[in-house]
């Protein structure tokens, strides 16, 4: 019986991993060992981004309703540990849009954690 070589195989291989490369400069996207190399990295860096955009949001949403508690006269800690006596459960990205955008329903939310904390 006749051996196969694995030519086809690692051709496919090889194509995969360079169709992941196209756009990077010079080896980067010609040559497969250096490719891939670029292309691991790329993929595990891109994963990391991943979560590092979910911790960046959650910063960006304190950052906005610390800003709306102060102009309401609380601390961000205290504003929402008055919200949690009060049992009012809305979510940091709820609290940043509508620090934003309704200055009102903030100021109401601000009185009662005021009120729970007093």
């Amino acid at each position: 019986m006749a051996r196969i070589k694995g030519g086809m195989s690692a051709r496919r291989k090889h194509n995969k991993v360079l169709k992941l490369a196209k756009g990077y400069r010079g080896a980067r996207s010609k040559q497969y060992r250096i490719a891939k190399q670029s292309v691991m990295r790329a993929l595990a860096s891109s994963y990391a981004g991943r979560k590092e955009k979910k911790r960046q949001f959650r910063q960006l949403w304190i950052a906005r309703i610390n800003a709306a508690a102060r102009l309401n006269g609380l601390s961000y800690s205290r504003f929402m540990y008055g919200l949690k006596l009060a049992e009012v459960d809305i979510n940091r990205k709820m609290l940043a849009e509508m620090a934003v955008n309704d200055a009102e329903g903030f100021a109401a939310l601000a009185e009662i954690a005021k009120s729970k904390i007093a």
